[in-house]
This record gives structure tokens, sequence and C-alpha cells, in this order.
């Protein structure tokens, strides 16, 4: 279960990506959404940190192998941004992943390039 603070965390993401996409549509570049998203969560007084490393842990040692979570909310929510012409069932793997080695719960799948913003939003919950 996901407590009710974190799913008012989760609400405001969603309310701030629908935001940058209505402002901005379809067709820019991952990094524009990520910047673009990550200002409009802020002005809401959320703590957002930006492409953050994440070691995989194996045999007692973190090794760095390049992951980085897009946007972390509040320490506790994580965004992957994507600028695709459709998620794949591998890009909900990705974040699944990334849920598990961070030790967080809830994740947010959000691709920039549909014409409908809900069509390009996936809720995951680990």
């Amino acid at each position: 279960m996901i407590s009710a603070e974190i799913e008012a965390i989760g609400r405001d993401v969603v309310d701030c990506g629908l935001k940058v996409h209505r402002a901005l549509g379809p067709g820019l570049l991952e990094s524009a959404y990520e910047a673009c998203l990550a200002h409009e969560i802020a002005k809401r007084s959320h703590l957002v940190r930006r492409q953050i490393a994440l070691p995989i842990v194996y045999d007692g040692m973190h090794l760095d192998a390049g992951y980085r979570i897009d946007l972390l909310i509040n320490d506790s929510v994580l965004v992957e941004v994507k600028a695709i012409d459709m998620l794949l069932p591998i890009h909900q793997a990705q974040l699944m992943t990334y849920l598990k080695l961070s030790g967080h719960r809830l994740g947010f799948l959000m691709n920039f390039n549909v014409a409908m913003f809900k069509n390009g939003l996936r809720r995951i919950i680990r």
C-alpha cells in the first residue's frame, strides 16, 4: 500500500506532466521535457533531483553501471521521462528495475511524444 503522502506527490507529478504536455506538445527532446517537468514540480514546493546515479549492489559492492533516475521527487517518487514513438514493455521493466534498485515503491513513465498525454502515462507500483 502506498501512503497518502506519496499518493499526493504522485497526483502532483501527473498534473505537472499534463501541464507541460499541454504547453509544449509532442516533438521535443527528452531533456527539454525533463527540465520543464522538474521546474513545474519544484514550483509546487517539492524537492526535485535530476539524473540521480543508481548503482547496482552486487556481492556487497556498489557498482556504477551508468543507470540514472531521470527525476526523483521528495526522495520517494521516480519519474522516467521519454520522448519516443510508443512505450514498450522494456520501458516498464526499466522503471520496475529502478524502483527495485532504489528501494522506492511508486514510479511514473511519462512519454511526451504522444498526441494525448494519458496515452503516454504509466503508473507503476513495486
